[in-house]
């Protein structure tokens, strides 16, 4: 009983691996990127393109893991939710209100801890603000606002 339990196992965990995410990222002009219209200092630029960009634009890098079921299931599934919050590579197509209040929302999120996300940083280390990043980026976000 138990074998033919572990064989079911095995050929559904072989079976989802057939089941796989759309990789490709949606074409933006980069006119509409926020950097672009911002054209933030490279200290900024850099933290936003380690720290931010894999989830929240039209930029995102594909790791190694996201080839295995169950697993691309919940990458895919975070980054659609965080471009569907905000894409910093369609800034300009939202409203200036809705763009303030995005600006906001960074400020906190990032000065709460709340991004990037834990389970990001298990696997992208790099991404981590150190005191300094979250105290640069909370002060530039703030100074965009309206």
């Amino acid at each position: 009983m138990k074998k033919k339990i572990a064989i079911s196992i095995l050929v559904l965990v072989i079976l989802i691996q057939f089941v796989r995410i759309d990789k490709t990222n949606p074409i933006t002009p980069i006119e509409n990127d926020f950097i672009a219209i911002y054209n933030p200092p490279a200290e900024i630029t850099s933290i936003l393109k380690t720290s931010c960009y894999d989830c929240h634009s039209n930029e995102v890098k594909y790791p190694w893991y996201t080839n295995v079921a169950p697993v691309s299931w919940f990458v895919k599934k975070h980054i659609n939710e965080a471009r569907d919050y905000f894409n910093f590579s369609d800034w300009s197509a939202q409203t200036v209100k809705r763009q303030d209040h995005i600006l906001e929302e960074c400020a906190e999120e990032v000065e709460e801890g709340e991004m990037p996300l834990t389970s990001y940083l298990l696997m992208h280390s790099e991404a981590e603000l150190t005191h300094e990043q979250i105290e640069t980026l909370e002060v530039y976000f703030k100074s965009l606002r309206k």
